[in-house]
């Protein structure tokens, strides 16, 4: 792979826009850049999680998904760019895998327990605002087609890992209580 940064600062950000991959210049306040900059944060707050002690399976799929990521906010900067269905097929697969070890919910559970777990249901989070975002982009724009169901799976197995970690480390689920205080 040949150099594809060559140069950092390029100072033609510095007017409030930025460059699509096929040279298109847009505001940085533009729906899309809001979307690939999310994309990017989830990214990073995966790359938070991976700090955590996990086991070998985890981590892997962890990475996995860290360069979906990378390809899903590739693909919104280069509409009409792909993202494979075959992405959807492996979170899929995990969340089968993981959700038939864990007891079914019967309560809302409160986000928390474990470190690793709540960091986890913060990556959570981003992936629905991720993905709210991209539905309002795709209400006036091109989106790859597969990124919106991978960021509503992704948020699943989110939630089931969070489950899982907090379950491995004997930590017990806090249930919601209705006006609890």
């Amino acid at each position: 792979m040949g150099n594809r940064l060559s140069k950092i600062v390029t100072r033609t950000g510095d007017n409030g826009t930025t460059g699509l991959a096929d040279g298109t210049r847009v505001s940085k306040n533009s729906l899309r850049i809001q979307c690939i900059g999310t994309t990017d944060e989830l990214n990073s707050h995966l790359g938070l999680m991976l700090c955590e002690p996990l086991n070998d399976e985890m981590r892997s799929l962890l990475l996995s998904i860290q360069n979906d990521l990378f390809d899903l906010g590739g693909a919104l900067a280069w509409p009409p760019a792909k993202f494979g269905e075959d992405k959807l097929e492996k979170l899929d697969a995990a969340i089968a895998l993981y959700n038939e070890t864990l007891p079914p919910l019967k309560e809302f559970i409160l986000p928390g327990g474990t470190r690793a777990a709540s960091q986890c249901h913060v990556v959570r989070t981003v992936a629905r605002r991720n993905e709210r975002e991209m539905v309002a982009l795709a209400a006036t724009e091109d989106v790859p087609v597969h990124g919106l169901p991978y960021l509503n799976r992704l948020s699943d197995l989110l939630f089931v890992l969070s489950r899982v970690l907090n379950r491995n480390a004997g930590q017990q689920e806090t249930l919601w209580q209705p006006g609890g205080n």
